[in-house]
């Protein structure tokens, strides 16, 4: 299940954040430590998942398991965090991977 977490966190880490600068309005971005003091305050949210991305940004998910909210914070290497997700109904799963050689 990690090869296939950290795959996915990677691939999506660097598609966000190649799309960090064509955001209209951009995302809410600052020092991480002021970003995940807000979401612990805000939304009792805590780290439940991270990677790194082939481009070295950290990619991690915050969620609430009280309320189900998440959020998804991207680390750039040059140390700016972005808020770059959010939402509801947040879940954790832990689904076996299918087998080699059949579909998914």
């Amino acid at each position: 299940m990690r090869p296939l977490l950290f795959t996915l966190f990677s691939g999506f880490a660097a598609l966000l954040a190649a799309a960090l600068p064509a955001a209209a309005e951009g995302p809410a971005c600052g020092t991480r430590a002021e970003i995940v003091q807000q979401l612990e305050n805000r939304y009792a949210e805590s780290r439940h998942g991270m990677g790194i991305a082939s481009n070295d940004s950290v990619l991690e998910i915050f969620a609430s398991d009280a309320s189900g909210t998440f959020s998804v914070l991207v680390t750039l290497p040059s140390g700016q965090t972005c808020l770059i997700a959010s939402g509801n109904d947040y879940q954790s799963l832990a689904e076996p991977l299918p087998a080699k050689g059949k579909g998914a």
